[in-house]
C-alpha cells in the first residue's frame, strides 16, 4: 500500500468481524512499529498482548467510569477531559449518564488488545515543570502506536487507540503486573473491520497552520 494512501485511509475502527489476527501477522506489525522514533532512541515502550477474553472484559470496565464522564460532558456540550476548562458536571450527573457502547465493548468483541506503558525512567519530560498537564513524555511512546495502527492497515487490519481506563492507571497496573515506574499510555483494540473506510474527515490544513506566528496567515496551497 502507498504511504499516503495508508495515512489517508487508517481510522479508528471499532467494529471487527469474528476473523483471527493470527500471531504471526500480529509479529509482522510489531516487527514494523518499532522502528517509530523515541527520545534520545531510548526506546522505553512496552506492548503487552491480551487475548484472554476475561481481561479484555475487565479492561472494559476500567473504562467505564471515564467514559460517563466523557458522554455527561458532551451532554452539557463541553469537549470530554480537556485540561484547560473545568466541567459543570457533577459526580451524581457523572454515575447516572449511560456510557456509549462503543467507548467499552470495543475491548471485548477485538480478537487482540495492545496496552501500550511507557517506562518514566528513560523518557525526556521536559514540560514537568510547566504548569499544566505533562505532554512532552508521549512522544516517546505515540510514534509507536501510530506506527501500530498504520501497519496493521496494511495488513488488512484495524483498530483504535484509546485511554479511558488510563482514568484508573493503578488497576491496570495490577491486572497487568505493570511496574509503578511505567506510564499506561494507550489501550489498542485490533481486528479485522466490519468495514473499511476510505474517505475520513479532517480539518483542512488551512484551518490548523499559520506562518510565522500562532496568529499569522494560513499557510495555503501554492
Amino acid at each position: 500500500m502507498e504511504l499516503f494512501e495508508a495515512m489517508r485511509t487508517t481510522f479508528s475502527a471499532r467494529e471487527y468481524t469474528s476473523d483471527p489476527l493470527p500471531d504471526d501477522v500480529l509479529f509482522e506489525i510489531l516487527d514494523n512499529a518499532r522502528f517509530a522514533p523515541s527520545g534520545g532512541n531510548r526506546q522505553g515502550v512496552h506492548i503487552t498482548i491480551v487475548r484472554n477474553q476475561t481481561t479484555k472484559k475487565t479492561l472494559s470496565d476500567l473504562a467505564i467510569p471515564a467514559a460517563k464522564r466523557y458522554i455527561a460532558q458532551i451532554n452539557l456540550g463541553e469537549n470530554p477531559w480537556n485540561s484547560a476548562s473545568p466541567t459543570a458536571a457533577d459526580e451524581a450527573t457523572i454515575e447516572a449518564t449511560t456510557p456509549a457502547p462503543m467507548l467499552t465493548e470495543t475491548f471485548i468483541n477485538a480478537d487482540v488488545v495492545l496496552v501500550f506503558s511507557v517506562d518514566l525512567k528513560v523518557v525526556a519530560s521536559m514540560d514537568q515543570y510547566l504548569d499544566r498537564v505533562g505532554v512532552v513524555s508521549g512522544g516517546s511512546v505515540y510514534p509507536m502506536v501510530w506506527n501500530t495502527l498504520l501497519a496493521a492497515r496494511q495488513a488488512g487490519f484495524g483498530g483504535t487507540m484509546t485511554t479511558l481506563a488510563i482514568s484508573q492507571e493503578d488497576k491496570i497496573q495490577t491486572l497487568l503486573g505493570i511496574p509503578k515506574d511505567h506510564a499506561v499510555c494507550a489501550i489498542m483494540p485490533l481486528g479485522k473491520p466490519v468495514k473499511q473506510l476510505t474517505k475520513l474527515r479532517r480539518n483542512p490544513v488551512e484551518f490548523f497552520v499559520t506562518q510565522e506566528r500562532f496568529d499569522g496567515a494560513p499557510f495555503t496551497k501554492p
